[in-house]
């Protein structure tokens, strides 16, 4: 959530939008807009952080990661790997 929170915070001041503003266009409190920027809300939906970047012209997905990391030795030994 913390660099959704800061691409939204970027987005938002390129557009010289107001927290006030942003979340008057998507029905949210100022409060909720300063706490998705500073990552210090305990819980955002999902919707509300879609619909804010889908306005800013942004989609929301979800990309594939191996599920184990490698460890120090295999990047060691595969220094390409990645």
């Amino acid at each position: 959530m913390k660099t959704l929170g800061e691409l939204i915070g970027r987005l938002r001041k390129e557009h010289r939008l107001s927290q006030q503003a942003l979340a008057a266009r998507y029905g949210m409190s100022r409060a909720t807009i300063s706490g998705i920027e500073n990552n210090t809300i305990a819980e955002v939906g999902i919707r509300k952080v879609k619909a804010i970047l889908n306005g800013f012209g942004y989609e929301l997905t979800a990309v594939a990661r191996p599920l184990e990391r490698p460890t120090l030795d295999f990047l060691r030994k595969h220094p390409f790997h990645g």
